[in-house]
């Protein structure tokens, strides 16, 4: 099975012309956009999502470290809608192609949602270029549901259909239930509520048998609240903070014996790539610094502020990017069927 996380944070500390090759791109002292200093101004971000969210959070601590080595501001704009489109939409349709504008995305939602349906724009006029997370998704429930184990939650399915909460129905968490559902003769109804809080919230207040979601959002409130069940990755990284009762969430695979791929939401930075091919001193500029944001403390506290798991906080630079947007595209594909809202 694949991996997709990286080793270590400084495991693709290889200087950016190493990640700009891999994108695609030469770097060369003679090109024509070398000259004034960047940046010169703001550096504005489109954040797909609304504000207040896991992405709004994970962004601000990131950045609010990142302005110290790439000395700018960031100017944060959100764009919710269409599970994520209009954010893209707006970028890649109205954004000038100058390095003065990145998007900040979900990379595993965000590519489920080109495999429901196409973008207006193409895939390749964008590039995911750092990765900051690795969240993996869970099956949790309410600190009072009558359901303890992933096996209960099973067993009922396989009586009735269970209402499942998820923030997107186009989600890594949401094809990991429906797998497992397929492959254990059990009947899941995904409901989209639109983001994690109203998800928990679904699930807190009764109306959902339970929920799905990267395991970030469900730690954050604590076993006291919701109880955790399963986790899509190869192993549980979070530990008792995803248990139930006292027994720390089993993995997918080693539960069932299926054979899927981490099933994790990615946030990444992404370019587009006529800026890239404008501007590489630019983009140069950005690895060299990005790079130096997950050795600083500093970001260890701004990530631990926010409650956010540290352990989740993992670099992939674009080739990293890259194998992940193709590995849940093709996962995506394989399920694309039961990505409709009808009842599996």
């Amino acid at each position: 099975m694949t991996d997709f996380r990286m080793p270590s944070r400084r495991a693709f500390v290889r200087g950016s012309l190493a990640t700009a090759s891999v994108a695609g791109f030469s770097v060369s002292s003679g090109s024509s956009a070398f000259g004034a200093a960047f940046p010169e101004r703001n550096i504005k971000v489109y954040v797909p999502t609304r504000e207040g969210g896991g992405a709004d959070r994970n962004l601000r601590a990131f950045t609010g470290v990142w302005k110290k080595y790439l000395k700018s501001n960031f100017e944060p704009s959100f764009y919710p809608g269409a599970a994520g489109r209009v954010g893209y939409e707006t970028y890649m349709g109205k954004a000038p192609a100058d390095s003065y504008n990145l998007l900040f995305g979900n990379m595993g939602p965000e590519m489920l949602n080109w495999v429901v349906k196409k973008p207006t724009f193409s895939l390749d006029d964008y590039l995911y270029f750092a990765r900051v997370d690795v969240d993996p998704s869970v099956v949790f429930v309410r600190a009072k549901s009558p359901f303890r184990t992933i096996d209960d939650v099973i067993a009922e399915g396989k009586k009735r259909t269970l209402n499942v909460a998820t923030s997107r129905l186009a989600h890594p968490a949401s094809i990991g239930i429906l797998a497992v559902g397929e492959h254990i003769g059990a009947k899941f109804n995904l409901i989209p509520l639109s983001g994690g809080k109203n998800t928990i919230a679904g699930v807190v207040t009764g109306e959902m048998d339970f929920g799905v979601l990267p395991s970030g959002s469900v730690s954050k409130k604590g076993v006291k609240v919701l109880r955790s069940l399963l986790v899509f990755d190869e192993k549980n990284r979070l530990g008792d903070r995803l248990s139930s009762f006292g027994v720390n969430a089993p993995t997918v695979n080693g539960h069932f014996g299926t054979k899927l791929p981490p099933l994790v939401s990615a946030r990444a930075f992404a370019i587009q790539r006529k800026a890239i091919e404008s501007h590489p001193d630019r983009y140069k500029a950005m690895n060299d610094t990005i790079l130096k944001v997950f050795d600083d403390p500093d970001y260890k506290k701004a990530v631990l502020k926010t409650k956010a798991p540290w352990e989740n906080i993992q670099y992939g630079d674009a080739a990293a990017c890259k194998a992940y947007a193709e590995s849940i595209t093709a996962i995506g594909e394989r399920f694309k069927p039961l990505l409709t809202g009808k009842k599996s």
